[in-house]
């Protein structure tokens, strides 16, 4: 039995989200007072609600700076490592905010252990610079020395800072990922200025909280991935770069351990000889914006609505890093989220919003400002077109090599599935896909092979016209819900003369009272619904994908596949899929990427190609998320 060293983890480590139970008593003492009417005259009240208030303050500090390294439309040329934060690292740095909870405890122990902290005056200019002194002359080289003891001791290496150099690609978060052992020595190194100041009288309130909050802002900023300085600062300026220290100075320790290693100031790592030699190079080159990839293949999505709008990276990567649902606790960011929306109105261009490598080639997702409401108003249309466009040109003229359009933004009505765009720019190198053909061999892969007969609604569209086209050569009886003869005689004449039979056209949802096999690309209401037999399956290819109302029969997800596991960096959910797994036309990008397709797939899908796709995605190791996994006959 191996047993953990002393003070490695966390007393509630096992408690997850119930750990902030241990704010309540202090929460609880405030409410009380206020309700008193004794919040403003209690001195012990004032302490809780001011310890409170900083602690909230110090966790907007590392969601700020958490947000600003998600915005990868802002700083993706800055970016530092160029690996994205996996799953991995995500769940390993979900309980950063345990030293908070750790010192919120202390400030109320501090009331009553140190009470001459109680009555600093609010604000006093000695203080600052007293606060300053003790940093720069104790707190700095302090931390300096015990952080290198913990790197070259290999006993406190391995069973307290190896936890912090876990994670491979630095995150504000990251930070504070460390033992309980270690946040205890760096509550030392936090201390020393606080309350050294005012045990000689020259603490002030205001400096003591800013100490705090302003320690936490450049820790975060040393771990943000990003950096922020221009190199031109310190070309002017060179003795800066001995006493502020950049994110790619800080990113330089990460990776090679043995140098770097002081606080926050470059000078005492100059002072005992371990300052490393590409320090300075390294932020030229990333402030340049020379470490900068372009992406070889795109995914252009769009947003659903206002509050599937919050499930990105930049606003709660923890909240983006789990399937979409909506929490309660959200709710209340609503005006914020329609704010935004406005704002990214206003900008009007893709967003890069993630990005993860496959085979060594940087895939990204890009995000059309347009909700899925606007899709369907017409007047909206010719705008929606120009910047899914816009997109297409700026992907074209950086060098993308393949281009994937999402759900609505290959809208039949809109813009014919992209030959709109294809037809415009005849010259584009950028190859433009719509990714149905692998939709629809998911949604064939799922229907079971000794079913002969099947109810589609949708059927004149792009997928139900190929589904109906495929299961007919598989002798498969089709059902094909459409008020329109010419759009079914037209999709009849292009099957083979002797499976034309099988496609038979319907007008009413009565006609698959007997049928158990539906698959639905027409969103269906209860009473639709109800024209099924018990028993039957909804396999569906409709966006938003219809409500499970009868508990008699069991509904398909949308179609979506597993990418493959050699995938790095993937540290958010598209939409309201598992991890790891996308929509299936997102998946027939990354095929049509893989497999060097020159053509563009737009436009009808040709059925003689689902098979030779579907193979192409096994071959990569893609795997069909299906709620009836079964295969294609051939």
């Amino acid at each position: 039995m191996v047993t953990a060293a002393p003070l490695s983890s966390w007393p509630w480590e096992n408690l997850g989200n119930l750990k902030y139970l241990l704010y309540g008593p202090f929460v609880a003492k405030v409410l009380y007072s206020w309700g008193q009417g004794e919040l403003l005259e209690d001195k012990s009240t004032q302490w809780c609600l001011g310890v409170l208030i900083c602690n909230f303050v110090r966790y907007l500090v590392h969601d700020g700076w958490s947000t600003f390294n998600a915005m990868l439309f802002l700083n993706r040329n800055r970016r530092i490592v160029q690996n994205g934060t996996d799953f991995k690292q995500i769940d390993r740095e979900w309980d950063w905010d345990n030293y908070l909870v750790m010192q919120v405890m202390f400030g109320f122990v501090a009331y009553y252990m140190l009470p001459f902290m109680v009555d600093l005056p609010l604000w006093s200019f000695e203080s600052l610079l007293v606060v300053l002194a003790l940093h720069v002359a104790i707190s700095e080289p302090l931390f300096y020395w015990v952080h290198r003891l913990f790197h070259e001791n290999k006993f406190l290496f391995s069973n307290y800072h190896s936890l912090h150099h876990s994670s491979p690609v630095p995150h504000p978060q990251t930070a504070q990922l460390l033992t309980v052992l270690e946040h205890l020595l760096l509550f030392v190194v936090t201390a020393i200025p606080v309350l050294g100041s005012s045990l000689i009288g020259f603490g002030s309130i205001s400096t003591n909280v800013g100490y705090l909050i302003i320690f936490d802002f450049l820790r975060c900023l040393g771990h943000c991935n990003v950096e922020v300085f221009s190199s031109k600062i310190f070309d002017a300026l060179p003795f800066l770069k001995y006493l502020i220290y950049t994110p790619s100075y800080h990113t330089l320790h990460h990776q090679e351990m043995g140098t770097n290693f002081c606080l926050f100031m470059p000078l005492y790592d100059a002072l005992w000889n371990t300052l490393n030699p590409k320090s300075w190079d390294l932020q030229k080159k990333t402030s340049s914006g020379e470490n900068s990839r372009v992406p070889d293949f795109v995914f252009l999505a769009h947003v659903v609505d206002l509050t599937s709008s919050m499930h990105a990276p930049f606003v709660m990567r923890s909240y983006a890093s789990k399937p979409y649902k909506v929490p309660l606790l959200l709710l209340p960011f609503l005006p914020v989220a329609f704010l935004i929306m406005l704002a990214m109105w206003a900008w009007s261009k893709a967003f890069l919003v993630s990005f993860y490598y496959l085979r060594g080639k940087l895939h990204q997702t890009w995000v059309v400002p347009r909700f899925g409401f606007q899709y369907f108003l017409p007047f909206a249309a010719d705008g929606i077109n120009n910047k899914i466009e816009e997109a297409i040109l700026t992907a074209n003229k950086i060098g993308v090599k393949v281009i994937s359009l999402a759900a609505l933004n290959k809208n039949e009505a809109l813009n014919g599935g992209g030959t709109l765009f294809v037809n415009k720019h005849p010259d584009l190198r950028v190859r433009v896909v719509h990714g149905n053909t692998l939709t629809a061999a998911v949604i064939l892969n799922e229907i079971p092979k000794d079913v002969k007969e099947v109810f589609l609604t949708g059927a004149t569209s792009k997928l139900g016209r190929a589904i109906a086209l495929y299961l007919c050569r598989r002798q498969v009886r089709v059902l094909m819900l459409t008020l329109s003869t010419e759009r079914f005689q037209k999709i009849q004449r292009e099957a083979p003369p002797e499976y034309q039979n099988y496609l038979v056209q319907v007008t009413k949802y009565q006609a698959a009272q007997h049928c158990k096999t539906w698959i639905v690309g027409k969103w269906i209401t209860l009473r639709e619904q109800n024209w099924a037999p018990s028993g039957t399956h909804f396999h569906q290819f409709v966006v938003p994908p219809i409500l499970a109302f009868r508990r008699d029969c069991t509904y398909g997800d949308l179609a979506a596949m597993r990418l493959p596991e050699d995938v790095q960096g993937l540290g958010s959910c598209e939409y309201t899929m598992d991890r790891g797994v996308v929509h299936a036309c997102h998946a027939g990008g990354v095929v049509h990427f893989l497999e060097g397709y020159t053509h563009h797939e737009v436009g009808a899908i040709e059925v003689e190609r689902i098979d030779q796709v579907w193979e192409a995605a096994m071959r990569h190791g893609l795997k069909a998320v299906s709620s009836v996994p079964k295969s294609i006959e051939s």
